[in-house]
This record gives C-alpha cells, structure tokens and sequence, in this order.
C-alpha cells in the first residue's frame, strides 16, 4: 500500500544525496528527516527534522525510528548493525543490498554469478597475498580495500612488482584488480518497484579524475550503445535477485571485448545527477516513489545533449558565476560549509537539443 501524503520518510545519511531524496520527497508531499553522525549534514538543512548521533546509539536510533512511515538510505557505508536496531519491514531496499554491495570481493562474486565479466582480481590479507596477487593477476593493478572507500578513497595504484614492494598493507582485508584496458565508462541507473517493475535511465559517458566523477554527458556515443542492452541485463538481474527496491546504479567499462562490471551502488548516484532537469522523472523522485509504494515515473531522456559537471573544492566559490553563462545552466550548491580539495560542493547539469 502507497504511503499517504504527509507520511515521513527516514533517511540514513546527511550528505547531498539525502538532500535532494529530501527535497523529492517533500515535493510528493512527504515529510523527510535525516540521521547522521555529527558533522556537515546538508539534508538536515532541507528535512523537517535531524538526529546527529552516531551510528552505534540504539535509543536514538529507537526514536528516529518511531518517527518514520518509512527508512531509506543515501549511501552504501551504513552499518549493518543500524539496520538490525531498525524495524525491517519500514527500511527499503533492504539489509540484502547493503551485505553485498559493502564487500568489493562480495559485490564481484554476486554479479560474476550473474553472468558479468570483471577484471581479474584475489582477495589480499597480508604482504605477502599482495605478492602472489601482483605476480598471478599481473601489473599494472589497483590495491582497494574491500570495505568502505569511495571517490579513490582507500586505493592504491600499483605499476609494478617492485612498487608493490613499496606499499604499506592497510591491515585490513583488501582486493587486488588488474587494470582494464578501457575506451570509456558508463553507469546502469535503474528503478525498480517492489512488483518488479523496472525502468532504465539512458546512459552516460562518465569521465573520473583520481577516482571522482567530474563529467557525465549525452549522448554517450557508439561504443557505450553498443553495450547497454548487455550492461542493462546484468543489472536487472542484480536487482531481481537482490529483490531491490528504489535506484540502483551499477558502473561498467566499455572495452573492445563488451562491458566490464566496476562496481555497484545501491542508491542514487552522481552520474544520474542529470536527470533532474534532464529526465522525465528524476533519480531521486523515483526512489521515493517506490520507496513509498507509488508509480514509477518515467524515465525518459528530455533533451538531445546533456551534460553534468560536479563542482569540486573552492570553485564552490564562484560558483555563481556560471549562471550567467548562455544556455541555461542549471546550479545546484549543497550548502557544504567547507569548500575542501577534492570535496564535491555542488554541480551545473546543461541541456540543449542541438548536438554539438
């Protein structure tokens, strides 16, 4: 059964992508509020209501909870542990999404079962694993741990045997990939309802700098249609089997031998940004629909060329700027107080139906 308007809808999480699930979520005449630990939570800025607790606090956790019709997440790194303090039937998608997608040798095993194709990689636990990875899986190869880590965040590149030599092992249970030999990336972007249902959004040419997304655009060009249809199948299976409800994003390579499975997000992602000028419904709208049990919306791309840069560090500054650019630029800030090095602040998404 939908949720009626002015139900609440929780949100694990106070980054910018609870900030615009928030926003969608009022725009459905739905109440939202966040949970986070202390720090820049920027969807408290936009919710009816914030905890700033941490993670491991049961009783907030109780009293967050007792305010929600319905709990859903903006990021992948939630503990599991929340989700055990949190009645299971209000918290969509589900603890199944977040006990794979945590894991870097979990997430490539699932979807490898599923029939995609990932880069070589072994499982690493000490110095000497990351020899016998480097020396069996070859170099050039990215060292990430296998938990937690995003934006480049907890990687290592390595081009050599001997460099290997020079890494410090984190401690911790890694995962050692070799290197894909690439033309380009592209994210699946999917909504699913709790029917079964999906929808796909078009998909974009992506373009990282050390890790992070700077660029998403359409159209994607030869390569990445050639390779969709085969990327959407293992995607819909993913969220088949995972029983998923909301988006899903799951990033592929596009190489000369077919795509090649990166990794997944189970949430709304920076590559799909885009389609909240851009789209006939958003990203972010969708999740709340089938979060709350309402139709899907369409997913239909509204313009022949898009594209979306992120705003990263003390460009936030003068940002303003942009929008006296011609063609419409469309500026979004998250409101961020701490316009750090690397530090995504907002971003400008161009529409237009003249091909360049």
């Amino acid at each position: 059964m939908a949720l009626k308007p002015g139900s609440t809808i929780g949100i694990l999480g106070g980054g910018q992508l609870g900030r615009m699930l928030a926003q969608a979520a009022s725009q459905l005449g739905y109440r939202a509020i966040c949970f986070a630990p202390p720090g820049d939570n920027v969807a408290a800025d936009v919710c009816v209501d914030h905890f700033e607790n941490g993670w491991g606090d049961k009783a907030a956790l109780a009293a967050f909870a007792s305010k929600c019709d319905r709990i859903t997440w903006e990021f992948e790194n939630v503990p599991l542990s929340v989700l055990d303090a949190l009645p299971a039937e209000r918290v969509v998608p589900g603890k199944r999404a977040l006990e794979v997608a945590q894991d870097r040798l979990n997430e490539k095993q699932f979807v490898e079962e599923l029939g995609a194709t990932c880069a070589p990689y072994m499982r690493v636990d000490s110095e000497d694993d990351l020899r016998r990875a480097v020396d069996r899986v070859g170099t050039p190869g990215i060292l990430k741990t296998a938990r937690d880590g995003y934006d480049g965040k907890g990687q290592w590149r390595i081009a050599s045997a001997h460099e290997a030599e020079g890494i410090r092992f984190p401690g911790r249970t890694c995962i050692y990939e070799g290197l894909v030999d690439f033309e380009t990336e592209f994210s699946v972007i999917l909504v699913r309802a709790k029917n079964g249902t999906v929808r796909f959004w078009d998909s974009t040419d992506n373009k990282h700098d050390g890790g992070m997304l700077v660029r998403s655009a359409l159209p994607a060009g030869d390569l990445i249609e050639a390779q969709v249809q085969k990327a959407r199948d293992i995607a819909r299976q993913t969220a088949d089997a995972l029983g998923y409800i909301g988006v899903l994003t799951l990033e592929f390579f596009a190489t000369n031998q077919g795509p090649v499975f990166n990794e997944m997000a189970p949430r709304v992602h920076n590559s799909g940004h885009w389609t909240i000028e851009g789209a006939a419904t958003s990203q972010f709208e969708n999740h709340i629909r089938a979060v709350c049990g309402l139709p899907l919306g369409g997913t239909e791309t509204r313009f022949a060329a898009i594209e979306m840069r992120n705003i990263v560090g003390k460009d936030a500054l003068t940002a303003h700027k942009i929008l006296a650019e011609e063609g419409e630029p469309h500026l979004h800030l998250y409101g961020k107080k701490e316009a750090r090095e690397g530090r995504k602040m907002g971003h400008v998404t161009r529409v237009s139906n003249k091909v360049a």
